[in-house]
């Protein structure tokens, strides 16, 4: 080979590396600095628009060791939870972020197929949840540590849930209603905590007392990890001083079980009042930009016939939103709780992840 021969073949060489360098980099979508992962991929924070922060499609409660998609026919499920979606959507709704976890009825298909549908915004999640004596945690959980688990749950925030390609947007995970965390679930928090600073995505723990939730804040603090990361789940099973504690430290209060029941129906509980009341205070305390507010409803349970009876979606703006502007709240505090509150609790921030 001459000199021209030898000149020429590098060329060809170069271009070839050129080509498949910028294949490479047409094919790769790099994420930007700030925003919620959907089941549908990356959207912008804005877009969220009204978001119920924490509710639920379909719940299993058989066990981890039991449950499974061949557990529930996803077209029933659909015909029985749409309508009410579609209700939830009359009043504004563009966000549903779907709180319920692996082995425990999360299915990122029957979301995809519902987002679909409705062109509603759904989220889901990646973790573990630790209430119920560990009944929804899957056997191999003892043989992992913190990082191991965390490992895995990050590889789903890389590379989706299963074969669905759905991402989780959030962690979500829970601790038991003990006097103390558990060693099972500080390794939990822990993960989660590992989880968070290597993907940016919030935990939402469903925790309960003050006592739980400031025990995971100290932990995630000794991680480094800021408590605005934290949002403490069914925070109204707290008390005020603490919600307002953990509020001024940064952490996001979920107040998550709104209720409306006819005076008629004795079974369920009517809890307006106590959500105007709560809500008030942390706005009396300038603490309403760390509010987030949802109702738990849903909950299509595959063991009954039909999927039992299943909440709505409705009952904030039916009734809980019409008692706070009784008592003075402006639309603008409104749409603090219902729109920015959650986009900002849900963002993921900085991560420079190529998907």
């Amino acid at each position: 080979m001459d000199h021209d021969d030898y000149d020429s073949l590098k060329i060809i060489l170069w271009l070839i590396l050129f080509l498949v360098f910028g294949i490479i980099i047409i094919s790769c979508k790099t994420l930007p600095d700030e925003y919620v992962m959907t089941v549908n991929g990356p959207e912008t924070p804005g877009k969220l628009g009204i978001t119920l922060e924490h509710e639920h499609i379909l719940v299993d409660f058989i066990g981890a060791d039991s449950s499974g998609y061949s557990r529930w026919n996803r077209d029933s499920v659909i015909d029985k939870i749409f309508p009410l979606i579609l209700k939830a959507k009359e009043k504004g709704v563009n966000t549903f972020i779907d709180c319920t976890p692996a082995f425990l009825g999360r299915d990122p298909w029957l979301l995809k197929e519902l987002s679909r549908k409705t062109g509603m915004i759904f989220i889901t999640n990646t973790g573990y949840y630790g209430s119920g004596k560990n009944k929804y945690i899957p056997d191999s959980f003892y043989e992992e540590d913190s990082e191991a688990l965390a490992a895995g749950w990050i590889y789903e925030f890389q590379n989706g849930i299963e074969t669905s390609g759905v991402k989780p947007g959030f962690i979500k995970i829970s601790v038991e209603n003990d006097s103390v965390i558990s060693p099972d679930h500080r390794k939990i928090v822990i993960a989660a905590g590992l989880t968070h600073l290597k993907t940016g995505m919030v935990i939402a723990s469903h925790t309960g007392p003050d006592h739980l939730a400031f025990k995971q804040i100290d932990i995630l603090k000794d991680m480094k990890i800021n408590p605005s990361s934290f949002i403490w789940v069914h925070a109204n099973q707290g008390t005020l001083e603490g919600n307002l504690k953990a509020a001024r430290e940064g952490a996001w209060i979920s107040l998550d079980n709104v209720r409306f029941a006819p005076s008629t129906d004795k079974n369920s509980q009517n809890n307006i009042d106590w959500y105007v009341n709560r809500i008030s205070e942390l706005k009396k305390n300038g603490l309403l930009e760390k509010v987030l507010l949802s109702h738990d409803s849903g909950w299509y349970d595959p063991e009954k016939p039909g999927g039992g009876n299943i909440n709505g979606y409705t009952d904030i703006f039916d009734y809980l939103i019409p008692e706070l502007k009784k008592n003075g709240f402006t639309n603008d505090e409104i749409d603090l709780i219902m729109v920015k509150n959650p986009a900002q609790a849900f963002k993921i921030r900085n991560i420079k992840n190529i998907l």
